[in-house]
């Protein structure tokens, strides 16, 4: 590989990487703000926190990455076209290809990150998220719980604990079950204990009293015990029993048959988030090569820098626009899956033969309106 080449693809490595961490954090640090409230008001600990926002990542960066791209190679070569690198180049006998193939190699790693992120990193990712996440809901002990509130644990059923000393026990304990449209029960004890069993949680009360109420006369009836045995198994779900959403599953999963009632529900779904995982990583190579075709078309003139930036930036945001375009559409039309897979190869073959004109095909129209044109 010639030594201009190296030079280029280590300043379009570096661009890239810089711009990708800087969109990046300031995505996670966005998305990081849905949290506050599991650590402000339900006890989340910090490393739980950054687990599950880190676990976001992949997604995050399956939409960075093309971004990042694409601002490197308009970046890079504006440098070099300011800094006369690209006449001398070209003065050397280095072909558009040669100039080109740096911002080509860029795209293809990025491509090749693109697939490791959509195949295996984001469902893997965005799975755990998914699967930490309800164990956090459903953890009854640590956040749904808290001390000095009424907790609404699931429809019609309310729990209020006073206080919780360090070894975990709850003090002060009001229950209140009104799920039996003709009974009612408000249980109240001292102290009380979430416990885990084979079943499933259960919430464990001590020293108190049971008060039904039922019937159409509503008969009070009251019970005093030592020791009362709640149980919150019904009630709680695990993560395997939960329905999968398309951006948590591998993509045989998506392409898969059909195998419960959600499935078949949404199979469109499944299926335009298996188009998406195979399409996505090619955004990558095709915003390069609209970035350096707007960047190297025509003669090159330092004074007037920003029509081909404009262009470059105007033709990535283009690109993008149709592709989130053509992805919202296939969910609902499965048949614009072939215009999907399109597009990318439509950018980069318009933008080889643009790349390689002297000039920049503008439209005649357009071309009127410039001053100094015929």
């Amino acid at each position: 590989m010639r030594e201009h080449t190296l030079y280029i693809l280590k300043s379009l490595l570096t661009t890239a990487a810089g711009v990708t961490l800087a969109l990046a954090g300031v995505i996670w640090l966005s998305q990081s703000l849905r949290f506050i409230d599991l650590i402000v008001n339900r006890g989340l600990s910090v490393v739980s926190f950054l687990q599950l926002t880190l676990l976001l990542m992949p997604t995050v960066l399956m939409v960075v990455v093309p971004v990042a791209a694409l601002c490197a190679v308009i970046h890079t070569y504006n440098r070099l076209i300011s800094d006369r690198e690209l006449v001398a180049l070209r003065a050397a006998g280095v072909s558009h290809w040669g100039l080109a193939r740096p911002a080509l190699i860029l795209g293809v790693l990025c491509t090749a990150i693109g697939f490791a992120l959509s195949l295996y990193l984001m469902p893997a990712g965005f799975r755990a998220f998914k699967d930490e996440q309800f164990v956090l809901r459903t953890d009854f002990s640590r956040v749904l719980l808290r001390e000095g509130v009424f907790n609404q644990v699931v429809d019609e059923l309310t729990v209020y604990v006073r206080a919780r000393n360090r070894d975990g026990r709850l003090l002060g304990i009001l229950v209140h079950d009104s799920r039996d449209p003709g009974l009612a029960v408000t249980m109240m004890a001292e102290w009380g204990a979430l416990v885990a069993s084979p079943r499933g949680p259960m919430l464990v009360l001590g020293k108190g009293n049971r008060q039904e109420s039922s019937g159409a006369d509503r008969t009070l009836s009251m019970l005093y015990f030592d020791s009362y045995t709640l149980d919150l198994s019904p009630i709680v779900e695990t993560p395997d029993a939960r329905y999968r959403e398309p951006k948590e599953r591998y993509l045989p999963e998506l392409l898969r048959e059909p195998r419960t009632d959600d499935e078949r529900k949404r199979r469109n779904d499944l299926i335009a988030e298996a188009h998406r995982r195979i399409v996505t990583p090619f955004d990558a190579l095709a915003l390069s090569l609209i970035g350096v075709a707007a960047m190297l078309a025509g003669e090159s003139d330092r004074r007037r820098q920003w029509p081909r930036i404009a262009r470059g930036i105007a033709g990535g945001f283009a690109y993008i626009c149709g592709s989130f375009a053509l992805a919202g559409l296939i969910v609902k039309n499965p048949a614009m899956a072939g215009a999907y897979y399109a597009l990318p190869v439509l950018a980069c073959g318009l933008s080889v033969p643009v790349m390689t004109r002297r000039g920049f095909p503008w439209p005649r129209a357009l071309l009127r309106l410039m001053p100094g044109r015929p």
